[in-house]
């Protein structure tokens, strides 16, 4: 049965079907005049913008009587509507037959005819039938205008209505995104629905739309209209921020929604913008972006509004929901760039715009956690301007900003949930633990059943702050670590308030070693036993508390300072949040002071590309993917430096051709390191003379202040010493057509950088205290761990593997979250994940008579 023939069976039997004729009674023959157009289509040259009145056949058919239009249209339609129905793309559509079947249904809709309801029920069956629905291949728009003007009286047809919502489901599925056709969808929406009825323009498919609107049909009718007006004005939403008209409209629905409850669903359906889409679209092809990473387009233009709509009142809650929202809206997609740029800058508006200083916090941190190139310097911008109206620094803002989550003192929370009181205790960036204490005082540490059952809501609000606790972590240890180069001095008072004593932020800032200035005394001292206390271990709390303080750097101190600093931590075994009193040190060499102006210390190594670059977006560094592409071969790594003026450069290089060594999207994947450079930041003219006007020059190395240098230089050994294909154990082969086998080679069994000489160090330290201290000892730049089967040497840069007697090459790839060593064994300072892997390998070749894996076992028999 054909399409056709479904449609009339779709009328409604108490309805008279419409008088659809082939032949007029006239006498003319429609089909066939149909078929004169599609074959006087067939001599013209193009098919675009095609009239009627062009057409011999055509002026025929705009001489038709008003009913014999609408029998031709009708015609036209089901011969379009069946093609249709079979066809879910262009591919083996006849083109004469779709372009003159087309322009007969917008040729004739242009007028005013005599529909029936039956007749506007049959063009909506016909399009609502399509396999696929888009302005490509329907006329949908003429369609709807002459819907919209046959109901324009009336919303009570309820078949109509879920016609209608088929047909916007069925845009919104095949639109890509496209804005005209998103809006055509909303326009079907809306045209059997009037002011009294609520109409929510979400298109279904991803997680948080699909709640808001379950959310909102759950409400009273007053509200589902308030909501609705919400989102016809969240919809107008082109400018970069918003006018005081679409502010007044947005207050207006706020006000009858009521501020707590658009706090509390708003943060509800914020929480869900990175959820996979519940309804999976198809991706057309490898070059088409893959709809299914990024937001609907028109879902989009909602959020932007939602978020606008934050900006008016200030809620902490809300800030700290928005920068979530920027965070997940800068995320960058495969061939796509930020997930949604317009988003992303709404965030930044509504945090800057919020009244009060909830916003402009969260602001300071979303500095920190987004990396996306392009929002980096709308954010500076923003935080400089927002820092000026309060009358602070920007690195004052982000200090003040940082919240408590509910923590009663430092590192330490309390929550009464009926007969049992959690405990939560945050001792670190892995170490965040959650207890109960019974009424008689015990502790457990699973969740009681009484507090799941009766306290289901407050249990998933506290494990919601937990999971926000990590992540706020995360972004202190990244701003602590930050504070080497900004080289702050606070007051001590401030300092302590702001640092030892924040609940959050004092569990670092406890572990952490702090210089004391007054005049020219100095002292170093850490916070212990609520005392403040030196290298010896002496309370110098009465010394320090009227001096400035400022975060302790090694290139501060002498070698001996540093290692008793280093063996205290031991002493107290104390693990900091990164490296400090174990930071490595780079001073400048005699290679560098004959080349002066650069470093070639980071030369030739071959490194990923893709993950340097993101490594390199951690460190607060500027660069662009390189690619084979007119001018994606230039670009340089850079870091701006303004505290100082400088702004330094890591030089890297293409390398390979384009395919073999390209990804899919001409993206190189390797690339070899070059020099590092230093320049000068002019922020007037008196930086301008004759020698730089044309070019900038860069500054002579010895210019570079020493910590400066030091920081730099620190960057990017972490930048080789990580992406470096020497690292890689399946590049044992020499990578590519076995080309850089000898470099392999060397960064795998070669001298130890700066860092694995720290690494090193510290395993003197650890192994001897460990099971297997026995079986191993340090010989040049390898850790030797004697097995049961045979002896291994483990370089201490690399990880990479040799075996004795023939120093055999052992290939293990590890798992990097998971590691074999002992949970308790005791580390100096967090995030060194080459350190962590060289003692899962060493615990598990002291015990190579119990390895089961097979591979690994091959390796070890083979002699």
């Amino acid at each position: 049965m054909n399409l056709f023939s479904n449609v009339l069976k779709f009328v409604s039997k108490n309805s008279t079907e419409p008088s659809i004729q082939r032949v007029s009674k006239t006498g003319i023959d429609l089909s066939q005049l149909i078929e004169k157009v599609i074959c006087e289509l067939k001599s013209k040259k193009r098919l675009y913008d095609i009239s009627l009145s062009y057409l011999e056949s055509g002026k025929a058919v705009m001489a038709l009587t008003p009913e014999e239009s609408l029998d031709i249209l009708m015609v036209a339609l089901v011969r379009l509507g069946n093609r249709r129905h079979k066809q879910a793309d262009n591919w083996g559509i006849d083109r004469y037959e779709f372009a003159g079947e087309e322009a007969i249904i917008r040729g004739v809709l242009k007028r005013s005819l005599p529909y029936t309801r039956d007749h506007i029920l049959l063009m909506l069956k016909v399009l609502s039938e399509a396999k696929t629905l888009s302005t490509y291949q329907f006329p949908i728009a003429p369609i709807v205008k002459a819907t919209e003007i046959f109901y324009s009286d009336s919303n009570e047809d309820m078949e109509a209505k879920k016609l209608l919502e088929k047909i916007a489901e069925n845009i919104h599925k095949t639109s890509e995104g496209r804005a005209d056709e998103r809006r055509l969808a909303d326009r079907v929406l809306r045209i059997l629905s009037s002011d009294g009825n609520a109409v929510i323009p979400i298109s279904m498919g991803e997680a948080w739309g699909d709640q808001a609107v379950k959310d909102i049909q759950s409400f009273d009718e007053s509200i589902q209209l308030a909501w609705s007006d919400l989102f016809k004005t969240c919809q107008n939403t082109k400018p970069s921020k918003p006018s005081k008209k679409w502010i007044k409209e947005a207050q207006t629905s706020l006000d009858k929604i009521g501020r707590e409850n658009f706090v509390k669903y708003t943060t509800t359906w914020f929480s869900l913008l990175d959820k996979p889409r519940t309804i999976t679209l198809t991706r057309r092809n490898e070059f088409k972006t893959d709809l299914n990473l990024v937001f609907n387009d028109s879902n989009a233009d909602l959020i932007k509004g939602l978020v606008w709509c934050c900006s008016i009142e200030e809620s902490s809650e809300i800030a700290s929901a928005l920068t979530k929202v920027g965070i997940i809206s800068f995320k960058k997609i495969p061939g796509v760039g930020a997930k949604s740029t317009r988003i992303g800058n709404a965030v930044i508006y509504a945090l800057s715009a919020m009244p009060g200083r909830s916003g402009l916090y969260q602001l300071a941190v979303l500095k920190i956690k987004v990396k996306y190139r392009h929002a980096i310097s709308l954010l500076e911008k923003s935080l400089a301007a927002a820092a000026e109206r309060e009358g602070f620094s920007v690195d004052e803002l982000a200090e003040m900003g940082v919240p408590s989550f509910g923590l009663d003192d430092v590192g330490l929370g309390e929550e009464v949930l009926g007969d049992f009181t959690a405990l939560l205790t945050v001792s670190g960036f892995n170490s965040i633990d959650l207890t109960w204490r019974k009424e008689d005082g015990k502790i457990q540490k699973t969740v009681p059943s009484l507090v799941k059952e009766n306290f289901g809501a407050e249990l998933k609000e506290l494990k919601g702050n937990i999971k926000d606790i990590k992540s706020m972590l995360s972004i202190q240890k990244e701003r602590l670590e930050n504070l080497f180069l900004i080289a702050n001095i606070w007051d001590f008072d401030t300092w302590k308030d702001r640092y030892i004593n924040h609940p959050l932020v004092g569990v670092f800032a406890r572990k952490l070693i702090w210089m004391f200035e007054d005049g020219d005394n100095k002292c170093l001292a850490i916070f212990e036993d609520d005392l403040f206390k030196n290298v010896s271990g002496d309370d110098v709390s009465e010394i320090v508390k009227e001096s400035k303080v400022s975060l302790w750097h090694p290139i501060s101190s002498s070698v001996e300072e540093i290692r008793a600093w280093r063996e205290r931590l031991y002493t107290l075994e104390l693990t900091q949040p990164f490296k400090q009193a174990h930071r490595e040190v780079y001073l400048l060499t005699d290679a560098e002071r004959t080349t002066n102006t650069y470093s070639n210390r980071f030369a030739s190594h071959v490194i990923k590309q893709h993950q340097f670059n993101a490594l390199a977006s951690t460190r607060g560094w500027h660069y662009t993917l390189q690619g084979a592409w007119d001018g994606g071969y230039d670009d340089i790594c850079s870091i701006r430096l303004d505290q100082y003026n400088l702004y330094a450069q890591f030089w890297v290089n293409t390398i390979g051709e384009y395919g073999n060594d390209t990804s899919e999207s001409g993206i190189f994947l390797y690339v070899s390191s070059d020099q590092v450079r230093f320049y000068e930041v002019r922020p007037d003219m008196n930086g301008l003379n004759d020698a730089n006007i044309n070019r900038d020059q860069p500054i002579p190395l010895e210019q570079v202040p020493a910590l400066v240098f030091s920081e730099i230089f620190r960057d990017v050994d972490l930048f080789v010493g990580i992406c470096s294909v020497g690292n890689d154990p399946e590049w044992s082969d020499g990578g590519p057509d076995g080309r850089y086998s000898n470099y392999w080679h060397e960064f795998s069994f070669g001298d130890l950088s700066a860092s694995a000489q720290t690494r090193k160090e510290i395993f003197k330290y650890l192994v001897p205290k460990l099971k297997i201290g026995s079986q191993c000892k340090f010989i040049d730049k390898f850790l030797v761990v004697e097995g049961k089967r045979r002896i291994y040497k483990i370089h201490l840069g690399s990880g990479n593997i040799l075996m004795e007697p023939n120093n055999q090459y052992l290939c293990i790839v590890t798992d990097s979250k998971k590691h074999t060593m002992d949970k308790g064994v005791f580390l100096p300072f967090e995030g060194d994940k080459t350190l962590s892997m060289i003692l899962s390998k060493a615990v598990l070749l002291a015990a190579d008579d119990k390895i089961k894996d097979p591979l690994i076992n091959a390796q070890i028999d083979h002699r």
